[in-house]
């Protein structure tokens, strides 16, 4: 990568790789409830008033419902997501915007880091996620080695994205290195959202999982973002930054911040789903809060069917024809 990656000897240890090897609003199937949007707030911040709920949810969120959610000082919510059926659930639920993420390397593909996952794997996890949600913003992540070759390799990867993957708009991960590429893919029709601090594409080189943008190298960062969205990034994301540098970051920038590990000053806050659900197990990053266990539910419920079927009692006379 051609971002500024060193890793600075005085940092931290690495910690733990918040990827495994491989959320309040009603769940209706109308978009109900005036909190259920950036234009009408699911989760909206403190600023959001009797006047903002009264707003009417908006049909489709587009990402100029994203900007006006950080002009209203209201919050939007964002989760992986990468099959029909967690993409229907999140979206009749109000989350506002999904992301198809190269995170699919470690949660589906079973990979160590999602350095191996390829355009290819990632177009029909996209297009099901997109035929499956009629409300959210569908962002896709251009995965590594299809964007970093030249601002021409990134628009002909973003339109396959758009095209092929009925994506609403991509993201790619890198610092300022990268605006003229954002800038050739804005100008080509393709949304961007920009994604800063920790990338984990850029594992490597950046010595492993280590939080980004601590003391003097905040600026960095700040710099960053300016940039990106100077260049028509339409959001920046931030991963495992310091909650005093995210904040720095969002009041530089006239475009949303979505956080991941980087405090509560963001406009939005994005989780992987299998995270947040319960479903991986082992240690979990110290930004992650699981709202389930799905992962206790589905091996019980595997169980159960298992001695069921050995034992007799399944199928019943009730399930014969």
């Amino acid at each position: 990568m051609a971002t500024s990656t060193s890793p600075d000897s005085s940092m931290p240890a690495e910690l733990p790789a918040p990827y495994g090897n491989g959320p309040a609003a009603p769940a209706t199937s109308q978009p109900a409830a005036p909190a259920a949007g950036p234009a009408a707030g699911p989760a909206a911040g403190p600023a959001a008033g009797p006047e903002a709920g009264a707003r009417k949810p908006v049909a489709k969120v587009r990402t100029h419902h994203l900007r006006q959610a950080k002009l209203n000082g209201e919050r939007f919510a964002m989760l992986t997501a990468y099959d029909q059926y967690t993409a229907e659930i999140f979206d009749q639920a109000g989350i506002e915007v999904l992301l198809v993420g190269d995170s699919a390397s470690n949660n589906v593909f079973g990979n160590e880091t999602s350095l191996p996952v390829t355009v290819d794997e990632l177009l029909p996890l996209c297009r099901a996620v997109t035929r499956s949600a009629k409300r959210a913003l569908v962002v896709a992540d251009l995965p590594f080695g299809s964007y970093e070759v030249s601002a021409q390799q990134a628009v002909a990867t973003g339109v396959r994205f758009l095209k092929e993957g009925l994506a609403h708009a991509v993201k790619i991960e890198g610092g300022k290195f990268y605006a003229e590429t954002v800038r050739a893919m804005v100008q080509a029709g393709i949304p961007v959202m920009a994604h800063i601090g920790f990338t984990p594409q850029s594992e490597h080189a950046l010595g492993g999982y280590r939080v980004q943008g601590r003391g003097d190298d905040a600026q960095r960062l700040v710099d960053d973002a300016v940039a990106l969205a100077e260049a028509g990034a339409f959001c920046v994301l931030m991963e495992m930054v310091p909650a005093a540098t995210a904040a720095a970051v969002d009041a530089a920038v006239d475009v949303p911040t979505i956080g991941i590990g980087a405090g509560n000053a963001t406009t939005g806050q994005v989780l992987v789903w299998q995270d947040m659900a319960g479903l991986r197990g082992g240690r979990m990053a110290k930004f992650v809060k699981q709202y389930a266990d799905l992962r206790t539910s589905l091996s019980d419920a595997a169980k159960a069917y298992g001695e069921d079927v050995r034992s007799g009692q399944f199928p019943g006379p009730e399930h014969s024809f």
